[in-house]
């Protein structure tokens, strides 16, 4: 799996490239030192999932991960920041990341949400999914033009809690197609292009809770 990292500070991007080098399955295509660079770093290195920044020069995180989104719609952004306050959660996530970490993530974790924001799911710290209810909650719920049965709402919350398909098809006894037909009604009704947005969508109605 190809990671290009983004961040202004050096030491950072050699620690994580120290530490994601020794993953079996991991290698380190690329590194960025500011939000331009890292569109220059895409198109060059071809990285299938992308470790950033928020807060850098030229081009800050949250812009930069809107124009990939934007551009390269299918590549896959985890943010990696020391901010914890809903308001940067939140930018991060409607801009189009998949994953939000703190820097102080254990190396495991780490690893663990690379290879699942790879294969297609959400990957949240928990507190920054505290900060994301909070903050949506706090907009107010809308109603939803056809309503979720129960077992859509049991399939979304285990994506709310980050399960991917397999999991989900695990704790509800279910095959894995049946989950992902139950995830694609779930996108459409909540008019949502992705399981992240989904997820946001569901915390903002009040359909999901978190552990």
């Amino acid at each position: 799996m190809r990671v290009l990292i983004a961040d202004d500070h050096a030491v950072v991007r050699e620690g994580l490239k120290s530490f994601l080098e020794l993953q079996p399955g991991f290698v380190v295509a690329g590194e960025a030192a500011d939000g331009q660079q890292v569109l220059a770093e895409i198109e060059r290195c071809v990285p299938d999932v992308v470790l950033m920044d928020l807060v850098m020069p030229r081009l800050d995180g949250v812009a930069a991960i809107a124009a990939i989104r934007k551009r390269w719609p299918a590549l896959p952004v985890i943010a990696l920041t020391s901010f914890t306050e809903a308001g940067r959660v939140v930018q991060a996530v409607r801009a189009g990341a998949r994953g939000y970490l703190f820097k102080d993530v254990r190396p495991a974790e780490l690893a663990e949400a690379i290879r699942r924001v790879h294969a297609g799911e959400t990957y949240l710290h928990p507190e920054a999914a505290r900060a994301l209810v909070e903050h949506t909650r706090r907009e107010g719920e809308t109603g939803l033009a056809e309503p979720l049965t129960p077992r859509e709402r049991e399939v979304l919350q285990c994506m709310a809690e980050g399960l991917s398909n397999r999991e989900i098809a695990d704790r509800l006894v279910i095959a894995e197609k049946t989950v992902k037909t139950h995830v694609s009604h779930i996108l459409a009704k909540l008019g949502a292009t992705d399981r992240t947005q989904a997820v946001v969508l569901a915390l903002r109605y009040g359909l999901v809770d978190l552990p």
